[in-house]
């Protein structure tokens, strides 16, 4: 027993912990976007469903011995794949067809240990449940969830503060080759078991059974339940991704905040597999219903008075418990479910086959069928209709139902008032691997005040007023006194003459207004869709008498590619939900900067941020490079068209550095002495977090 649980917990540990590991390795060659981690998922939830598919397939071997020994040879053969370590010689080229890449970068660096670790939870149950027949072998299923959970616990909090991106490789490394020890020694004493108790058998005159299947014979599940499980399963990993999603990206882009969902997802499979009572069918189901038509109703949340109104936006402080209780519930609902219906052990492998499918398709359905097949992300709203119904179909009792279909149409109702109020004064709405696009308009009636916004998720990524006199005029963090617009005016004072500006990020093309004759704009952006709207909904490109360049894909990537581009100024603007990616704040991606630059050229760091304090990092990076910093936090008035703002210019030039410091308003970056400075190999938000 104790052999098996190491082995089972030290397999759902690796299985956990590689995932963050590998992801944030494969984020900067793909702009570090929020579909990077989802397209992860896809593929860690569909290599685990092969590898429950292998288990099922394996255990129903005749022969105990084939089974060990075709894994130990498996498990061995894994180890040529370490250390995991991403080739440099696969990085992308271009921005087509990101999630074919992911998925083909990940099966070439970890596909095969993962689909070893992915099958070790069945197996070593299965092996176990054949040895000793009486035991409650389903325990060990809670317990991989436990490893899992601490893995998931210890990645952001204990090993990504404490180690660069290779030692994490490399350690991991080791750890998978102290599993593939773990499983040789598991085969073999299992092995030793069975033959233990074939000769005990002979010794006392019985009849030495042949080797035959695992288990006893039991009655096979039939269709139904089979198909009832994976939609149970299904269901709850949907659910995890739609909520995680819906929370990290429109309720607060706090780092670290997809772990409590993913937390409470996993505590929910511990209680309800544990076998002590846990789950409370009536309780959970009434919740699971209520839960539904709350969480539908709180996506159209209006009584807010800082600006969560207009968006339909819940606080925070509202938000969070909100999703992740009615998370909790609805998972323990699920997975109670899934528990109550557990087939006996001889057909745990095909059970598991069904969660694991369950999953992947959940996966699927979110991560590559949504973002191809929706033009908003209706799969939470739909996810959450599905589980008012389903849990009013399987609840027990007359009375029980009825209160569940009166959920059932509360949340249809819900659904509806969503749909409306996202429907309302919007233009477009359009969605790819990069996230969600809608263009609106701020529904006022005064043709002088009337402006188009370009919002990803709910980040606003630029607004143009459409009267005459104001459609020109660079408008939200970009306006003559925010830190990018004083950086192009001190350029001109001190260098007269055609320049030459770079900006990651597009947005609305809002910078383009500063264009002169003469002038050259080269905008860097990653989402193909953004430049079609910039053009077909706003006119800042079209107005702007400079040249307009772009270079589609990852801003470090071109920019490492491309021969020096003599930049007057290059502004790095761009944004994971309401962040700056991280590998475009690294020493490497200072270094790539520079290069670029004109003797006496700026770059312009856009760190306005709700929960991350960036200021002190891009002085780090200042500092390393021996470049001044002035810090410029722009609070406009009221009547302005204008946002407040936080920008961080760099420059070697001393000149130009004093005529910015000079201004009122105007500081050096804060330095902070406790911060390590970031680089590709090691970089930590949390010690960053506001």
């Amino acid at each position: 027993m104790a052999l098996a649980a190491v082995t089972v917990f030290l397999s759902a540990f690796l299985l956990f912990l590689v995932q963050p590991i590998i992801a944030k390795q494969l984020l900067p060659w793909f702009g570090g976007s929020a579909a990077v981690w989802t397209t992860c998922m896809v593929f860690f939830q569909s290599v685990l469903l092969a590898g429950y598919a292998y288990a099922d397939w394996l255990v129903r071997r005749p022969s105990a011995r084939l089974q060990a020994r075709l894994h130990a040879g498996l498990a061995v053969v894994s180890l040529v794949a370490l250390p995991i370590v991403p080739s440099a010689a696969l990085r992308p080229a271009d921005a087509d067809h990101p999630a074919g890449r992911i998925l083909l970068l990940l099966a070439l660096t970890i596909g095969l240990p993962y689909f070893v670790l992915s099958t070790t939870g069945p197996l070593v149950q299965a092996w176990f449940a054949r040895a000793y027949p009486g035991a409650r072998v389903y325990r060990l299923y809670a317990l991989s969830n436990v490893g899992s959970m601490l893995a998931l616990a210890a990645y952001p909090f204990l090993i990504e503060p404490r180690s660069t991106a290779r030692w994490q490789s490399v350690g991991w490394s080791l750890g998978y080759a102290a599993f593939v020890l773990l499983i040789l020694g598991f085969a073999w004493a299992s092995l030793r078991s069975l033959a233990a108790d074939a000769a005990g058998a002979a010794g006392r005159g019985a009849a030495v059974p042949a080797p035959g299947p695992a288990h006893p014979p039991a009655a096979r599940p039939t269709v139904r339940e089979q198909a009832l499980w994976l939609l149970l399963a299904a269901l709850g990993s949907t659910l995890l991704l739609v909520v995680t999603a819906h929370v990290t990206q429109n309720v607060a882009s706090v780092p670290f905040l997809w772990v409590l969902p993913l937390s409470l997802y996993l505590l929910s499979f511990i209680l309800c597999f544990d076998g002590r009572g846990w789950y409370w069918p009536r309780t959970y189901a009434a919740c699971a219903m209520v839960a539904g038509a709350l969480l539908l109703a709180g996506l159209t949340w209006r009584l807010g008075a800082d600006g969560l109104a207009e968006r339909g936006l819940m606080p925070i402080a509202q938000a969070v418990p909100l999703y992740c209780v009615g998370l909790f519930v609805a998972c323990m609902w699920c997975h109670g479910e899934l528990a109550a219906r557990k087939p006996p052990a001889a057909h745990l492998t095909r059970f598991y086959l069904m969660v694991s499918a369950g999953g992947a398709a959940g996966g699927v359905l979110v991560g590559i069928v949504a973002p191809l097949a929706l033009s908003w992300t209706w799969e939470l709203p739909a996810a959450l209709l599905l589980l008012a119904l389903l849990a009013t179909l399987l609840s027990r009792g007359a009375a029980l139902r009825l209160a569940g279909l009166a959920a059932s149409g509360a949340a249809v109702a819900a659904f509806w008032v969503h749909a409306q109020a996202l429907s309302a004064d919007t233009l477009l709405m359009t969605r790819d691997f990069y996230g969600t696009l809608r263009v609106r308009s701020n529904g006022v009636s005064d043709p002088d005040q009337r402006s188009l916004r370009l919002l990803h998720g709910t980040i606003l990524h630029g607004e143009q007023y459409l009267a005459p006199r104001w459609r020109t005029l660079p408008t939200t963090y970009y306006g003559p006194s925010s830190g990018v617009g004083r950086a192009i005016t001190a350029l001109r004072e001190s260098r007269p003459g055609p320049q030459r500006v770079g900006l990651i990020g597009m947005g609305t093309a809002t910078l383009a207004a500063y264009g002169r004759a003469g002038d050259t704009y080269r905008f860097y952006e990653l989402d193909p869709k953004v430049p079609e709207i910039a053009r077909s909904h706003f006119s800042y490109l079209a107005d702007t008498p400079a040249r307009v360049e772009l270079a589609l894909g990852d801003a470090r990537l071109s920019l490492e590619r491309e021969p020096p581009q003599r930049l007057d100024l290059l502004a790095v603007d761009a944004f994971s939900s309401d962040s700056i990616p991280v590998h475009l704040m690294t020493r490497e991606a200072l270094r790539a900067y520079l290069r670029h630059l004109a003797p006496g050229g700026a770059i312009a760091f856009h760190v306005s941020n709700r929960y991350l304090e960036l200021a002190p990092v891009v002085r780090e990076l200042a500092d390393g490079a021996g470049l001044r910093t002035a810090r410029v936090q722009d609070i406009p008035t009221e009547e302005t068209l204008h946002y407040k703002s936080d920008w961080i210019v760099l420059t070697a030039d001393a000149a130009l550095a004093d005529r910015l410091l000079a201004q009122p308003g105007v500081t050096e970056a804060p330095r902070r002495p406790d911060l390590r400075g970031w680089t590709d190999d090691w970089n930590n938000l949390y010690q960053v977090l506001r």
